[in-house]
């Protein structure tokens, strides 16, 4: 049986659609609109919320919780302050990613993480040489996510504490006399913040922040505009950009953080005093130069969609909702050189964008390559252009 988050009765009574889905055994709005678009643009322009409830969420704790961060995490906990977090990777032994979530830092010895797919048993086996304690919280939290240029001055109406939060950095507040852990990240690549809430108050946080809320348009948002917003900020998601090495068959679905576009976060990975879980396997990929593929944007103009599809006797209308499968993309011999695992029409862009896997031959930006498209029941290719990512990064996300 599906379950429901704290959240359920308020947004069920929000939703015209009652379009649901599934996240982790509860059910998760897929759009709570008749359309999709306003949702995004309620986010690209005011403020959406987003419950993230379902979420897996673990505490480590303990003399030696740093020491087991430093191990099992690939990006480097040790310069983490408290009241800060970081997004993060961890690896199996053969260097391929088992997952990415963030890590928060509430003390010398106190953590915090969260992750979309469940890892209690796997933090646990690795915590046996540790003197470190794991406890699966998830019940006990609601999450809420708060994004877009008006967040901030929604949220600070219910707590000033957040006024000079810095981008990835929490702080422990009240909102409607409730305890709040309030962090400025999200998964919208623009301005945002996300709400730890004990699950038996958050009827009386959303509330608040309905209130709040209302003169700066603020609305739900599901999947399918999160699925938008991601995508414009190059954010890779589980179970589409990548799968856990965990559940991968062949290695050809397996994928190491440089495949995966992020190698950035092992920076430091030359210090021998760090031997986190893959690193030596990555450090070989490396040496060897052995990638096989690279994460990249790509983009479509416009005109040469249009022009694609009215050629061929078709309107080129425009379909915001990301593509739900993988897309060929071939170079200009109509060899295959990769796919993209998320494509769509950007509405703020207006033009194609997508996160793709390409050889690392054909990864510079500014390099023409072709995506496959099916008009008329046939395959046909669209020129389209590799570019770095994000493809939206606007200053205050960060300021």
């Amino acid at each position: 049986m599906m379950k429901t988050t704290p959240f359920h009765p308020r947004l069920a009574a929000l939703s015209q659609s009652q379009s649901w889905g599934n996240w982790a055994g509860y059910l998760s709005a897929v759009r709570y609109d008749l359309s999709t678009k306003h949702e995004y643009f309620g986010v690209r322009n005011a403020a959406g919320f987003f419950d993230t409830s379902p979420l897996h969420k673990y505490w480590i704790r303990g003399r030696d919780a740093e020491r087991f961060c430093s191990y099992v995490f690939a990006r480097d906990v040790r310069a983490v302050k408290p009241g800060r977090a970081q997004y993060t990777i961890w690896c199996d032994d053969a260097g391929f990613v088992l997952e990415d979530g963030v890590l928060f830092r509430f003390s010398s010895d106190e953590f915090l993480l969260t992750s979309a797919e469940p890892n209690f048993g796997y933090l646990r086996q690795i915590a046996r040489p540790f003197e470190v304690e794991i406890l699966d919280c998830s019940d006990e939290y609601a999450s809420l996510a708060l994004q877009g240029p008006r967040s901030r001055a929604i949220l600070e109406t219910l707590t000033p504490d957040i006024a000079d939060l810095r981008y990835f950095g929490f702080t422990e507040t009240k909102i409607a006399d409730t305890p709040v852990t309030v962090s400025r990240t999200g998964f919208s690549g623009d301005l945002g913040y996300e709400l730890l809430i004990p699950a038996a108050d958050a009827l009386r946080v959303l509330d608040a922040l309905l209130d709040a809320g209302r003169p700066h348009g603020l609305r739900p948002y599901g999947d399918e505009a999160l699925g938008m917003t991601r995508i414009e900020a190059g954010l890779p998601l589980i179970g589409v950009e990548f799968s856990s090495s965990r559940y991968a068959f062949t290695a050809d679905e397996r994928f190491t953080p440089d495949e995966l576009g992020l190698g950035w976060l092992l920076k430091g990975i030359d210090d021998p005093t760090r031997p986190f879980i893959g690193r030596g396997a990555i450090l070989r990929e490396r040496a060897e130069g052995a990638s096989r593929w690279a994460t990249v944007g790509i983009t479509v103009d416009w005109q040469d969609y249009y022009t694609l599809f009215t050629s061929n006797g078709l309107l080129a209308e425009p379909d915001e909702i990301p593509v739900a499968w993988e897309t060929m993309i071939y170079n200009d011999k109509d060899k295959r050189i990769g796919y993209a695992t998320s494509f769509m029409y950007s509405p703020v862009l207006q033009r194609h964008v997508g996160i793709a896997r390409v050889k690392p031959k054909y990864a510079a930006p500014g390099t023409e390559i072709f995506i496959e498209q099916t008009l008329n029941h046939e395959y046909i290719n669209v020129r389209a252009t590799v570019t770095t990512l994000p493809f939206y990064n606007p200053e205050r996300k960060t300021a």
